[in-house]
Order: C-alpha cells, then structure tokens, then sequence
C-alpha cells in the first residue's frame, strides 16, 4: 500500500540542513535510501521531499513508481542491505581501477640504470652524528662494516625511546623483530652477500601498513588493538631489500591530520608548540625522519599527507605517482587516491626507496608496470624546468581582513626566488608557464566518499563516535556520515569531470619534463608525482619548503633535480635541537 504522509519533524530537520549547505542536489536517491533503508514502507511524502531537495520535477505517477519500486521486496534497498551484510570491510578492494594514464600515454620505457651516490666517509664521532645521516652515507659505512646494522638498530630504538615522550611518534616499536632483522643483514654482509644501499638500515612505517604479529592501529581508537594475518607489499619488498623495521608510527586517525588515539604528534622543529603538530598524516614518519629517529621512513598521502608533514618537520618527502607503489596491506582510505611514499633525509635517499618499493605484485590491481631507473651523475642541464610566473611575480597585495596572509606570502615568494636563483646556478634553464584555472572543489567529495565507503562499517558502529572525543577530534566523524549520503550518480559524474581535468593538466607539460611548485589539489586527483624538500628556514627557526612536480611516471627527473638542488645546499641537513 502506497500512502503520502507528512515527513516526520527530524526527518524534514534532515532534509533541511542538507539543503541549507548546498547538497541538495546530490542527495537523490542517496539522501531517500539513506532515511529510508530501516523503513518497511517508502511513503510518496519521502520521495517528495527528497525529489524536491534533489531539484527533480517528479510526477505524481512517477512519486508512486518510485515508491512502489522502493518498497519491492527486492528492490534496491533489499540490495544495500544484503551489500551490508556482506561486511566488505577496509580490505576489500574495488573492481573500479583508476589509470593515470590518458589514452596515448606511456610510461617510460626502462633502461636498465641504477646509479647511486657512494661517498668516502669515516665513522662519525658521536651516535648523534651517525643517527642523522642521509642513507646513502649509511648504505657506504653498513657496507664496509665500519658500522654494524645491528649497532644502527639499537642506536635508533634508544633514539625512538627516548624522544617518543617528546614527539608522540610512535604508536609500536617492534624491538624484537627489528634486532632479528638487523642480525641477519649484519650475516650477509659479512658472508658477502650484500643486497644494495638500503640493507641493514632502520626504518619506520606509517601504521597502516599491516605486518604480521603487530598491531596496525590506522591511529583511530576503534582500532587501537587491531592486527592484520598480512605483510604489506611494501613491508615485504623493503624486508627483501634487507632494510630494518624499528616501528609503526603515528598517523591522524583514519589518515587525518597529526592527532590520533595517543594525543598529537609534534614537529621536532616546534615541539613545544601547544597548538601546532607535525601536520599530517604522514604524522609520525616525517616527525621520526626529522629527529634522526629512523634512517627513513614510508608514508602514504591521498590530499597531501607526505608533502605536508615534509614541509612542516623540514624533511624530504616524495608522493609517487598514482599506481606506482602497490597498497596491498595497506588501509584503503581513497581507492583512486592512496599513494604510499618514502620520507628520508634526502632526495637521493627518496630515490633508492622508491626503487625498492616501486612495481606491479598482482595483488594492487591499480599498479602499472613502469620501471624506476636512477643515475645520480645523469646531466640536469638536459632537463626541461618551467616555473609558474604567477607564483614569483607581480604584486601581493595586503589584505585588511587577514594581514599576515600577505606577510606569508611574501616570504614564501622569497623563498621561492631564492631557490629558482639555485637551480639557474645548476645551468638550468627554467621555462615559465602559466596554470590555467582548475576547478577543483566540485570533485573534493570523490575523496571522501570513497572513504565513506571503505568505512562503511565503521561508521554504522557505535564505536565511531569514540574518534570524536579527545584526543582524536577527527573530523570524519561528520565528514564519513555526510558523505554516506552521495549517490552513485554525482559521484560517476566527478569522476568523468576528473578526467576533462586531468586532460587539462597534462596540457601543462607540453614542452616541459616539471615545473617548480605544486598544485596539491589538482595532482592528487590526476595522479602526478610531487616532492617536498627543504629550502630554507624562516625567522622563528621554521623550515621552509621547494616543491616540484613532475610528469606522470616523471620522478626520475623530479628527483635528479632535488638531489642536484640539496648538493649545491644543506639545508637537508640541519637537525633540530631536542
């Protein structure tokens, strides 16, 4: 029986705040499913009233279609219920596959190099001296055994223990299978089985890639005790290339942010800052990198969560592009989004991580099989480098509303044109480009509906609300439910506006291999890589960062440039005081 009734006052309460924040739109049949999926009966008053906040004329004849249709025992919402019942969770991954690639592109065709820096360098003095330097250093001082991967080890555990009480980097240490794995690199050296720069070196990995026997907790309290029967591929390659794991550090839960269940991550540059953390959510990795913590780290970012917390703790990050690293074992928090990347002390160091961890392994359907090769000696000159003139010229003009925007920025241009005066010393010849508008807003509920999806259960659980309390504060615990509402209609229809952009973004490199600065935004969505890395410190002793973006599968050349910009600088390697 099919009857028109008055919505019920929270209902219509629902439908209104929905509308009053411009979603009115998207909300059938999101919005009407959504009130309606516990409902025995959909009444015409419910298709009205969402087809009226939705903008979509409906017949009275097809309100009652609609409604009989609904109502069908196996009907749609028959089909979430059952979807619901499956309990898919965090680790299902989705049949869509997202290519980066627009039709006609390739990926570099490999050339078989893999060329690396290899300093003469002697034992430091002090174990402070030895913690911060770049891996390419350790890789020479491991090799030659004037330092034994199992003394590194227990150098950095004494190090994560120490200034973990400081810095809330560490969500586990995993002590006991760090010592096993140094012991073991610290045998093959010495039977002469050496793997490459990165064997016998510690490192540290953002807490949502699972290694088995350890808890990874993704920093959100509903998981604060999880443990995951897998070994992320990343974890798996990084083991094969003999590096160390001394711990799981600290993400904003859910990949939020620098706050998690254990209180807010800092910046070793600012610790003492009650305000400001490490940014995030790359939280911990950029934080343990900056302190000397770790020899590097790996992080993930789907909206700048490597290049943030890069910039904020003064470290080298690198965001690979899309489907370039396998997230098998790792939480799924954007499916078309995640990347996962290395943090380290320098862009060399970057590169040799990158080169561990980089390829198809059948089990990320989103991985494309393009090589990584890397020849720190290669001749930068050959690159093609545009800059962005809107971002180093013209005026900047005050703003009475915000008065230290304008501050900000002017010494933000300052940095700028101080690091474009480097690279024209390096013999580059820099091209200027300009950006034409890109309209991102429209398409930011891609992100997040896709995470709504891939914590579909969490959110219908009463342990969600628990991330809304302190220390967390996250704000997907509003953010998840709101976007539980977005139907599969805007949501194909962004993606295919995602695409007219990504065609628009790949115009920009016509006749360039990078450019220096970022458009975070828009390269989240289109997949192209990015780096952070120091270059400069501004007058309360704060890091300042340059930024480059390459060519899809371009992170050779976005790399050679940032390793020729930190050996002509060193700001790379300033530590802060603890």
């Amino acid at each position: 029986m099919i009857q028109k009734e008055p919505l019920v006052l929270n209902r219509r309460r629902f439908i209104e705040y929905f509308s009053s924040i411009g979603l009115g739109a998207t909300l059938l049949p999101g919005a009407l499913l959504a009130q309606a999926q516990d409902s025995p009966l959909i009444t015409l008053g419910m298709v009205d009233e969402a087809a009226r906040v939705a903008g979509i004329a409906l017949s009275p004849d097809a309100e009652k279609q609609i409604a009989e249709a609904l109502s069908r025992k196996d009907g749609l919402l028959a089909s979430y219920r059952a979807l619901r019942e499956m309990k898919l969770g965090n680790d299902t991954p989705s049949a869509l596959v997202f290519n980066p690639l627009l039709p006609g592109m390739r990926p570099p065709q490999a050339r078989g190099i893999f060329r690396y820096s290899k300093p003469r360098i002697a034992k430091p003095g002090t174990d402070e001296d030895l913690a911060f330097l770049p891996v390419t250093h350790l890789a020479q001082l491991i090799q030659s055994r004037a330092v034994t991967s199992t003394d590194l080890t227990k150098l950095y555990l004494a190090r994560l223990k120490k200034y973990d009480p400081v810095l809330h980097c560490v969500v586990t240490l995993t002590e006991d299978l760090a010592l096993k794995q140094a012991a073991r690199a610290d045998a093959d050296i010495k039977a002469g089985r050496y793997r490459g720069p990165l064997h016998g070196i510690p490192w540290g990995a953002k807490d949502l890639l699972a290694v088995k026997g350890y808890k990874t907790t993704f920093g959100a309290s509903p998981y604060k005790d999880q443990t995951i029967d897998a070994d992320a591929t990343v974890f798996t390659r990084l083991t094969e290339a003999g590096a160390v794991l001394v711990a799981k550090l600290t993400l904003g839960a859910l990949a939020m942010g620098d706050r998690w269940f254990g209180g807010q991550t800092k910046s070793p540059w600012d610790p003492a800052n009650a305000e400001a953390g490490s940014s995030g959510s790359s939280a911990g990795p950029a934080s343990a990198a900056a302190a000397g913590l770790v020899g590097f780290a790996v992080g993930s970012e789907t909206r700048g969560s490597i290049m943030s917390p890069a910039a904020r703790c003064g470290v080298t990050g690198l965001r690979p592009t899309f489907g370039r690293v396998s997230r098998y074992g790792a939480m799924t928090l954007s499916s078309t989004m995640d990347k996962l990347g290395p943090l380290g002390r320098s862009a060399e160091d970057c590169a040799l991580v990158l080169r561990a961890i980089s390829g198809p392994d059948g089990k990320d359907n989103h991985v494309i099989d393009a090589p990584f090769d890397w020849d720190a000696a290669r001749d930068i000159r050959q690159l093609r480098v545009g800059y962005i003139k809107s971002d180093t010229e013209g005026e900047i003009a005050d703003d009475p509303r915000n008065p230290r925007r304008a501050g900000r920025m002017r010494e933000a241009r300052a940095f700028a044109l101080d690091a474009l005066a480097v690279i024209k010393s390096l013999g580059v010849k820099l091209i200027p480009v300009e950006m034409p508008p890109f309209d991102t807003a429209s398409l930011d509920f891609v992100l997040t509906t896709e995470a709504a999806a891939a914590f579909d259960e969490l959110v219908r659980s009463d342990r969600f609300d628990e991330m809304s309390a302190e220390p967390e504060r996250s704000g997907w615990v509003s953010s998840l439910r709101l976007h539980e509402f977005v139907p599969a209609v805007p949501y194909i229809q962004a993606n295919r506006a995602r695409y007219r952009l990504m065609e628009a973004f790949g115009k920009v490199f016509d006749g360039i291999d990078l450019f220096i600065g970022s458009r975070l935004a828009v390269t989240n969505l289109t997949g192209h890589p990015e780096i952070s890395l120091p270059a400069g410190f501004n007058a309360q002793g704060q890091p300042a960062s340059l930024r480059l973006t390459g060519r899809l599968y371009g992170e050779e050349d976005m790399l050679l440039l940032a390793h020729a910009f930190q050996r002509k600088t060193d700001f790379h390697l300033r530590r802060p005081e603890l």
